[in-house]
């Protein structure tokens, strides 16, 4: 995880805020760099000033490779965030990612008919993996930006009234406003060798380019989804092929998110551990805590950190805590619960590994004392269901709590620890791809088979419209960069080429080993790994199980597309 910055302007720019330099450095603790250029126009008179900044997560590599990174050859300068976990196909693993792009993006061959802006996008286009970038071509006089197709990293932009500055970053300087998400629908670029004139004078010219996510032969990144109808007699089993699919292509996503990461610096922890799980317990996240333990060195322990907080309106509302114990009024959290019940089938199925249970249990004063500072992470993003998921996702990424390794039951004085870990696994990405929300089930009974295809196929079409930057910003603040295995390009090309039936299956809601339909390929894997409880539990989403829905409303009716400044 990094943080980027970037300002173009006619103007002289002023040194960014130290406010904006802490939020960067925050999210790239490892190194803060700054590229400054004068770029002048034709009459040799005016010029146009760009500012790049880059902060430095050090994960990919065996050294820092400081920010920005700038070509010895031509002075093209990158500022990269995100991890490439395969150019052209192959995975990069060793290497430090961001060199190896920027020598890409810098090198194109004299003798190639190609144009120097068809290089530059085919190199982007060759890229899997989550990022965002700023990238000025010193060739072209041109500055290109954007997000990856799935929009997992986290860019905004803003325009100036006066169209004579714009600006990008990983995190807005609140409170200042104008800050809008960078589309994740393509690529995109600004012409620096070009000026526009107005009545009021030149002016900087605004205009964006935007070039298509797709390959050479014109067919999309993630692939073409498959609207095949079933046949009369089908059914989805532990002997369907997709279940043994599945599994294949999650440990390939993981080994890519779960090896080769470095030591966190400043570790106090007596057992080595380098990754943890947002854990809720739920079927998601425990199918990668229990393939993740196939895949990490048996020496290394993981993290699975569970978040509950006090919502002073449930607390009152639950008759199930007759005194209303402090350790009870976390433990009756949805989440806590389900985590509970999980981390003691984990770890009756993989009794070897070091598995340590956080339980970050939140206050109501604590979640309102961050509460400022989480609006203007998740800022642009407003409503009350952005702050329900970002206030779990910013106390969950902290890491503070309490630790818990040999028994799930509650002990009466457990260690307080923070979870050294550098890397977070997230289970989100599951739903959209197998069919797990409640709303596929909804289309399927008012439509059968074809209706369900349609919600399915507008659920991937939006992932990279979704709130992936928003989660970003919540929890990048910490120095934690989080990783989707389910988001993995490959495997999304799999899901989405995958037959409906061979994912979900509504048509037989009974399976005979009590199977929901829902996500039923996923159920059934984590069945056979020895996750029988987990195969079977319900979905939840992460606002009640952690129980952050409404938390401040008396009531709990206010709206979640309600803006947080709206008073009910």
């Amino acid at each position: 995880m990094c943080g980027v910055h970037g300002v173009v302007s006619t103007a002289a720019l002023p040194s960014i805020s130290q406010e904006l330099k802490n939020l960067l450095s925050n999210r790239g603790p490892d190194h803060f760099g700054q590229v400054y250029r004068e770029l002048p126009f034709e009459d040799g008179e005016s010029v146009i000033h760009l500012n790049l900044t880059s902060t430095v997560l050090a994960l990919r590599g065996d050294h820092v490779a400081k920010q920005p990174l700038e070509s010895p050859v031509t002075g093209s300068v990158l500022c990269w965030n995100g991890e490439a976990w395969r150019i052209d196909g192959q995975p990069i693993s060793s290497k430090n990612d961001g060199e190896l792009i920027l020598a890409k993006l810098d090198t194109i061959d004299a003798s190639s008919p190609e144009s120097r802006e068809s290089h530059i996008l085919g190199v982007l286009r060759s890229i899997e993996g989550p990022f965002a970038f700023l990238f000025y071509d010193t060739q072209d006089k041109r500055l290109y930006f954007g997000r990856d197709r799935l929009g997992r990293r986290s860019l905004l932009s803003n325009q100036a009234e006066d169209d004579n500055t714009i600006s990008f970053s990983s995190i807005a300087d609140v409170p200042t406003t104008g800050w809008k998400e960078v589309n994740a629908d393509g690529i995109y670029s600004l012409n620096l060798a070009t000026r526009l004139a107005t009545p009021g004078g030149l002016k900087l010219d605004t205009h964006l380019t935007r070039y298509d996510w797709v390959t050479s032969g014109g067919k999309t990144c993630i692939g073409n989804f498959n609207m095949t109808l079933p046949p009369p007699d089908h059914k989805l089993d532990f002997s369907s092929l997709s279940v043994d699919l599945l599994k294949h292509w999650l440990c390939e996503s993981l080994k890519l998110r779960v090896l080769n990461i470095p030591e966190p610096p400043n570790s106090l922890t007596e057992i080595d551990v380098r990754v943890a799980v947002l854990f809720s317990g739920g079927l998601d996240s425990t199918t990668l805590a229990r393939l993740a333990n196939d895949l990490v060195p048996s020496d290394q322990g993981i993290d699975l950190i569970n978040v509950a907080f006090e919502n002073p309106r449930q607390v009152s509302n639950d008759k199930t805590l007759p005194h209303l114990d402090v350790k009870d009024m976390y433990e009756a959290c949805p989440d806590r619960k389900t985590g509970r019940k999980a981390f003691a089938e984990l770890k009756a199925a993989c009794p070897t590994r070091h598995w340590r249970f956080i339980a970050v249990n939140v206050s109501f004063e604590e979640a309102m004392s961050h509460k400022e500072r989480v609006v203007s992470l998740m800022y642009p993003h407003n409503t009350e269901m952005d702050l329900s998921i970002a206030l779990a996702l910013y106390f969950s990424a902290r890491g503070i709590g309490y630790a818990y390794t040999d028994t799930w039951e509650w002990q009466p004085d457990p260690p307080s620890v923070t979870s050294p870990v550098r890397v977070l696994l997230s289970g989100l990405g599951a739903d959209e791809l197998f069919g797990g929300y409640s709303r596929h089930e909804i289309a399927f009974k008012a439509g059968g088979y074809p209706r369900l295809l349609e919600e399915l196929k507008l659920d991937i079409g939006r992932i990279g419209q979704r709130n992936l930057g928003r989660d970003d910003r919540a929890m990048a603040h910490w120095g934690k960069e989080i990783r989707h295995p389910f988001l993995d390009e490959e495997l999304v090309r799999f899901a989405i080429s995958t037959p409906v039936w061979e994912k979900c299956d509504f048509q037989n809601p009974f399976h005979p080993a009590v199977i929901d339909p829902a996500k039923r390929v996923l159920r059934l894997m984590a069945d056979k790994l020895g996750l029988p409880i987990i195969a079977r539990e319900k979905k939840r989403a992460i606002q009640f199980g952690s129980r952050t829905a409404n938390i401040e409303s008396r009531t709990g009716k206010r709206r979640g597309t309600a803006a947080i400044t709206e008073v009910v």
